[in-house]
């Protein structure tokens, strides 16, 4: 989020940002292996590879550099980066600036079908990550595992626990908002765990042909009838062979952003290479089921409790019940001889398992009754904990 320096409240300059560093108003500026661009509201700038990575290490270093670019462009204007997945105090129907320069149309379709208005599309920041997949077998056994890891994830990724200046039952508030913001099209994003499909002619014929169908009367022209539409959580991008996971809240800095995502791509080849499941049983599971499991993370994060069995023998647990951040601990260890999560992460990764999620650490940063003043001390905190590349210890 860009923010005033001063007062914090949100400040819609993401095309001055752009053009001052690009030398006019671009929706997308590349740096190098990195790249800044626009969002539908005009005080979030994305900062994202330029192209796929070949590997996660070494990309937090990467970000870490971007970033204090930004805030130095940022400074002329008297602003700077704010991290989390929600502003804690902006008013979303009275402060929200759709971007209005190119590609305006497809944010002015949104809003009028939909209301961009409110928290569900003015005022949240997610992580997103793309896993690639090359034809129906490899998309197949990488949407099972997805399906089946996904509604654990808040349980890591949590930032979201205050806004309209209180805190929320809900440690993701975020998740929660972006899960109804596409209520009058319940298609376009389900139950945010997609329907178990695991061909490309089943995905088209279940989720994208039901999905275009039902906003076309919304949409003559058909400006949102592309597979960019689907909402869900875990959403299937054939036209770049990846599956894109838009359920991690973003955290108080790269390295933590980086220490989850590895951890989440370990387990995920895990459950592909049926480390402890096989793929039949990860496909047999409902949507409802893993939305209820996603529901409860995105209520008490890592404090939630999962109580069925047969969803922990999927990761060859053969307890009856167990919390959700002592599951991911366990994920953790079974994963640590990968080497797919090198050393900075798992230092990043065992301050949220000792301290909690960024949500429970902001919470118990803030004193009991809290007010206006209290929170921006905690989110200039936030703030310089994102510029200097560091985790949010209060």
């Amino acid at each position: 989020m860009i923010v005033d320096r001063d007062t914090l409240d949100v400040l819609p300059i993401s095309d001055k940002l752009l053009a001052s560093v690009a030398g006019e108003i671009v929706t997308e500026h590349a740096r190098g292996s990195l790249a800044w661009c626009n969002e539908l509201a005009l005080h979030v700038i994305e900062i994202k590879t330029d192209g796929p990575a070949a590997r996660l290490a070494g990309l937090a270093p990467a970000f870490r550099e971007e970033v204090a670019e930004v805030n130095r462009m940022l400074a002329q204007f008297g602003a700077r980066l704010m991290p989390a997945a929600m502003h804690p105090w902006m008013d979303p129907f009275t402060e929200l600036k759709l971007w209005p320069h190119e590609y305006n149309p497809i944010y002015d379709a949104y809003n009028r079908i939909f209301d961009c208005r409110g928290h569900g599309w003015a005022n949240l920041q997610s992580t997103h990550l793309n896993l690639p997949f090359h034809g129906d077998a490899e998309f197949e056994k990488l949407n099972a595992a997805l399906r089946i890891l996904t509604p654990l994830l808040p349980a890591l990724s949590a930032s979201s626990p205050v806004a309209d200046s209180e805190a929320k039952p809900f440690v993701d508030y975020r998740m929660e908002v972006y899960r109804t913001n596409s209520t009058r099209i319940p298609s376009v994003a389900g139950l945010i765990i997609p329907e178990a499909v695991f061909t490309r002619a089943e995905y088209y014929s279940r989720i994208f042909e039901p999905m275009y169908r039902d906003i076309s009367p919304f949409d003559p022209e058909g400006i949102l009838q592309y597979e960019w539409l689907n909402s869900r959580g875990v959403m299937a991008r054939f036209d770049r062979g990846a599956i894109e996971i838009r359920v991690m809240d973003v955290q108080e800095c790269p390295q933590a952003d980086v220490a989850i995502l590895q951890l989440f791509v370990a387990v995920t080849r895990m459950l592909t290479e049926e480390r402890w499941c096989r793929l039949s049983q990860q496909k047999r599971w409902h949507e409802k089921e893993l939305y209820d499991v996603l529901m409860r993370v995105v209520r008490d994060g890592e404090q939630a409790v999962i109580t069925c069995k047969e969803y922990l023998q999927l990761f060859g647990i053969t307890r009856t019940e167990m919390e959700t951040g002592e599951l991911w601990q366990y994920l953790f260890e079974a994963v640590s001889d990968s080497e797919m999560v090198d050393e900075e992460s798992g230092q990043a990764l065992q301050i949220i398992f000792s301290r909690g999620t960024l949500a429970r650490r902001i919470l118990r940063a803030l004193p009991e009754g809290f007010d206006r003043s209290d929170l921006k001390q905690v989110y200039a905190s936030l703030c310089d904990c994102l510029q200097e590349g560091r985790m949010f210890l209060p």
